[in-house]
């Protein structure tokens, strides 16, 4: 081994952080291996490679049934040098590698939580691999946007899901659909959430579509949703620009919980919240021609309220409150549509399919005829009529006098008509 082989060791030290006797030490033990497989060599052997002069030395061992050495003797083969070159070679690649993945780990491990930015290397159905710089990150597809086209070279942010320490080196997930990824990016563009003035105090997502924060300030002279939007909404808009178009709603935190349900169910405006805190239901009373907007496209806005809140929110329009329409909500987490019953019909119409409300109403001297409502039950998933988004509302003969119903297609939602008979 000459001295340029120590150079290069000693450069490899200051540049990659490799202690050259870590080197030396692997490499020797690369030799010994090496020597066992040239002919007649010993069984048991030693190398030693002199760190001034670079010097290779092997000594044959023998030892006894305890494993102790009973003899040792030099035992250098001709043209070892050639072998040692070799075997230096490889050794040093092999740390060289062992080092790069110690070195990834240690940066990354216990950034759990943290925003990193990197540029998209490879992205089909299965994953996409990001390029942070120093290390390479995997995004799982269950963790990214539904529908995000990640396109080689672009440069997105996420989310450091985990850091694994594995035997091919260290694997770091990331994350773009993870709740907290959003509080990652607002703390990037909100001073004061950094600060500590304001503070995130739940968030309730569905990514790609929808997301909702819940926000409190600690600070009396300062405005949490102020401080959020920003400036003609420049803060909020580099989120939404980031999340590729998501709406992202910022409301108030309050700890009145019916004045925070109502905070959560914004832009709608809520007439009254009833809570059982037993159960964690609360029952809110919209206007007849706000539920439509409570409810929200296929029950988005409501089911997003119900995970900030964690109350299990049943909304009602008035006509349904004064008891001008009977409703029956089905069982099950989430429930979008109401099914109306008729004084003389025990069965509920069907949300397209309530011709005969107007005739069986009229048998009141004021009969009151009010179209297919729909109500929610935030906690799961829609059903029936408001499965597709769309939900008509009663079609009566027009010729009926007094029937009125008209076709909604908001959100899965029926505004409900009102008409009065004399």
């Amino acid at each position: 081994m000459d001295y340029n082989l120590l150079d290069a060791l000693e450069l490899l030290e200051r540049e990659k952080g490799v202690p050259a006797e870590v080197i030396l030490d692997a490499l020797a033990n690369a030799l010994v291996s090496a020597y066992k497989r040239t002919p007649g060599a010993a069984e048991e052997a030693r190398v030693t490679i002199d760190p001034d002069t670079g010097e290779i030395t092997v000594y044959g061992q023998e030892l006894d049934e305890d494993g102790n050495v009973t003899r040792e003797w030099e035992d250098t083969p001709e043209d070892f040098g050639r072998i040692a070159a070799q075997t230096a070679k490889q050794v040093i690649m092999q740390r060289l590698r062992d080092a790069k993945r110690e070195q990834v780990f240690d940066i990354y491990e216990g950034r759990e939580g943290d925003l990193v930015t990197g540029i998209v290397q490879q992205s089909d159905h299965r994953y996409a691999i990001l390029d942070l710089g120093d290390a390479e990150a995997i995004m799982p597809s269950s963790e990214r946007i539904p529908y995000e086209r990640l396109e080689r070279g672009n440069r997105v942010k996420a989310y450091i899901l985990e850091v694994r320490g594995e035997g091919k080196g260290p694997q770091i997930v990331i994350s773009r659909s993870h709740p907290e990824f959003i509080r990652s990016l607002f703390e990037l563009e909100v001073p004061e959430l950094v600060d500590g003035d304001v503070e995130i105090r739940a968030i309730a997502r569905e990514p790609g579509h929808r997301t909702k924060i819940a926000v409190a300030s600690n600070d009396p002279n300062v405005d949490p949703v102020g401080a959020c939007v920003g400036a003609r909404g420049s803060r909020v808009r580099q989120v939404v620009n980031e999340l590729r178009g998501e709406k992202v709603d910022i409301v108030e935190w309050r700890d009145d919980m019916p004045s925070f349900i109502a905070e959560a169910l914004s832009p709608a405006r809520v007439k009254e919240v009833r809570l059982d805190d037993d159960d964690m239901v609360a029952v809110v009373i919209v206007p007849d021609h706000q539920l439509s907007l409570a409810i929200g496209k296929e029950g988005q806005n409501a089911r997003l309220a119900a995970r900030l809140t964690g109350y299990r929110i049943d909304i009602q329009s008035e006509s349904q409150d004064l008891g001008l329409v009977e409703e029956e909500t089905a069982e099950g987490e989430t429930t979008e549509t109401t099914k109306v019953e008729t004084a003389e019909e025990p069965e509920a119409a069907d949300a397209g399919d309530a011709e005969d409300t107007a005739d069986s109403a009229s048998e009141s001297d004021d009969a009151t005829e009010v179209g297919t409502t729909p109500a929610i039950d935030t906690a799961g998933e829609t059903s029936d009529a408001s499965e597709d988004g769309e939900t008509s509302s009663s079609e009566g003969d027009p010729s009926d006098e007094g029937a009125s119903g008209e076709a909604t297609e908001d959100a899965g939602s029926v505004e409900p008509g009102s008409a009065e008979e004399e």
